[in-house]
């Protein structure tokens, strides 16, 4: 069970009028940040006893579970908010120590929360005229104290938003008929070059899906091909992942098992399926991802059993760990910690690798103040975080793609909950053009970041996104309708194309919770969703419809979690050598 994805759905006991205090008061207990003074500090702790109330659904604060309040005043005209944010930072000295931070509004609304493993944590909301708690709570202090600091800040200025529609999509939603195609949230998707067929793992279930562009629009068959007992053993899982090499046409599918999983895979998309050991020997015990590609020369190399490199990667609470396979997946070697809870939170994104010289990408959400990657450039045996700057911890995996040539596209939420990506092209050292790239259609907070790239200047970007700010993860209050949105870059990301892919059909109606078993009806899409291209660069999404019925036709929200791929029907795929045709035009004299 992920901590921070637990701490997220977190909700206030509001203290009594009159009644016993919830919470203690920080140093000083109160301060106001306004267009002249925008900046207010303060100070709480030490602290001997953590809070770790919220890992149950609700947050408490007494005196066997303290907290720490200070009243903030935001004194702004009307409109402020346009231009400015309001971020609220707080930060401990022990990196092995954690702090957490709520933001209420005097009505006890919850204005926002930044509840993950990050050092420092930092909260990002539009700055309203209003009286408002900053709660921070003592998750896991260590006898430590915080420090806080409440800041107005001008807006970074964004590029002019990219044209719109520049790519364009047709969904394909799984049939009833098949087992549990309406229990598919995080999905996981691979494509199979050789034959063109996509497979779409959501939980025990394996389907394949074989396009027929033959017909226009195309048509699309899903079968049921998941792996059984006897010949394959991953028929339980706590968490489902899927990966296809598209150079050999193998197809991963894992269950997750305690510190390993249950691991088969298909050399023939699902007709028959071997076993595999798994993951290495003490991998991590949650949110395992599986991937793979070409060796980098930089370290020991494959076996002839097999051409590619294949990893598994896990968090295991206070670190996360890689093992490499050199046989095709059959077997890994030991798993390799990529980081420590002292570089970065555990939970991570998938495992992505160059397909220009073999560098391993696995992002992360919450590494010492910014997203990052972990990095290794000798096929999993050393690791480096390379943080994104300036991005904010936020509480969806952030995602990478990687181009041909080696550039990696960095797509994620950002703590702002905006959709944002930025562009390296030195394997995350150095990062560029990072920009908002929902701007265009009003887009205010995104969930599920997913990249894939093909050539060097080529990528897409795919979100579930809605037009209604703040608190998305508010239950009782937020009435956000969410689209799936692809952007689409031909520039190497310096512009960015929007289509929402969706546009007449919500995926989904009012809150989405990132936040664990703690949740409500509102967790059914899970936590992430998937994208890749096929052979001739066409853009494909998996994810979980979870508006369909009655719902999806102007109804209430039926937390539905329908199998689904959109897949990219007009415009420029990744591949310039897919490009249409056009016929030279000749001037008559």
């Amino acid at each position: 069970m992920p901590r921070s994805v637990a701490l997220a759905a977190a909700t206030l006991l509001l203290m009594p009028i009159g009644g016993v205090t919830a919470a203690e008061a920080a140093t000083p207990g109160a301060g106001t940040v306004s267009s002249t003074s925008p900046t207010a500090t303060w100070t709480g702790g030490p602290f001997a006893v953590p809070n770790a109330t919220a890992t149950s659904g609700t947050l408490t604060c007494n005196a066997a579970a303290p907290c720490d309040d200070y009243a903030l005043t935001v004194d702004v005209p009307a409109g402020y908010d346009a231009g400015n944010d309001l971020k609220i930072k707080v930060s401990w000295p022990n990196s092995a120590a954690d702090f957490d931070v709520y933001l209420y509004a005097s009505s006890g609304a919850e204005v926002g929360q930044a509840a993950s493993t990050a050092d420092p944590e930092t909260l990002v909301v539009p700055p309203v005229a209003g009286q408002y708690t900053v709660r921070i709570v003592p998750f896991a202090p260590l006898g430590g104290s915080y420090s806080a600091t409440a800041e107005l800040a001008v807006k970074p200025a964004a590029p002019a938003p990219g044209p719109v529609g520049a790519a364009s999509f047709t969904n394909y939603p799984a049939p009833g008929t098949l087992p549990r195609a309406h229990d598919a949230g995080e999905p996981s998707i691979g494509v199979n070059w050789k034959t063109g067929r996509v497979m779409y793992q959501a939980y025990t279930d394996t389907y394949r899906v074989s396009f027929d562009d033959t017909k226009s629009p195309a048509t699309a068959v899903w079968e049921d091909k998941s792996a059984h007992l006897p010949e394959c053993t991953a028929n339980a899982s706590l968490d489902p992942i899927l990966f296809t090499d598209h150079d050999t046409g193998r197809t991963f599918e894992s269950q997750l098992a305690g510190k390993t999983s249950l691991m088969c895979y298909t050399d023939d998309d699902g007709a028959t399926w071997t076993p595999s050991q798994g993951g290495g020997i003490n991998s991590g015990v949650d949110h395992q991802t599986v991937g793979g590609g070409r060796w980098s020369p930089n370290g020991v190399g494959g076996t002839p059993l097999y051409p590619n490199a294949v990893y598994y990667c896990s968090q295991d609470i206070a670190d996360a760990l890689c093992a490499t396979s050199r046989d095709g997946g059959l077997t890994f070697g030991p798993a390799v910690p990529m980081y420590t809870l002292l570089d970065c939170g555990g939970l991570h994104g998938h495992v992505k690798v160059s397909p220009k010289d073999g560098t391993v990408y696995v992002p992360n959400k919450g590494c010492g103040g910014n997203q990052a990657v972990a990095v290794s450039e000798d096929n999993g045996l050393t690791w480096q975080v390379r943080k994104v700057p300036p991005s904010l911890p936020a509480d969806s995996d952030p995602s990478v793609g990687i181009g041909s040539d080696g550039t990696v596209y960095f797509g994620y939420q950002n703590a702002d909950g905006h959709a944002h990506v930025a562009v390296s092209h030195d394997k995350g050292r150095t990062w560029e053009s990072d920009q908002d790239v929902g701007a265009a259609l009003g887009v205010k907070n995104v969930v599920f970041p997913a990249v894939v790239a093909g050539d060097p200047n080529r990528a897409a970007f795919a979100f579930l996104g809605t037009t209604t700010g703040g608190n998305y993860q508010d239950a009782t209050n937020f009435t956000g309708e969410w689209h799936l949105y692809v952007t689409v870059t031909y520039d190497g990301g310096r512009t960015w194309s929007l289509t929402d892919a969706t546009p007449n059909d919500a995926v989904q109606k009012g809150s989405i919770c990132t936040g664990g078993t703690t949740c409500g009806t509102d967790r059914n899409l899970l936590d992430f969703m998937d994208v890749q291209i096929d052979k001739q660069g066409r853009v494909l999404v998996g994810y979980a419809d979870g508006c369909t019925g009655a719902c999806a036709t102007g109804g209430a929200q039926n937390f539905d979690a329908l199998a689904t791929i959109a897949r990219q029907s007009g415009g420029k795929s990744l591949f310039a050598a897919s490009d249409p045709v056009t016929k030279a035009k000749v001037k008559k004299k």
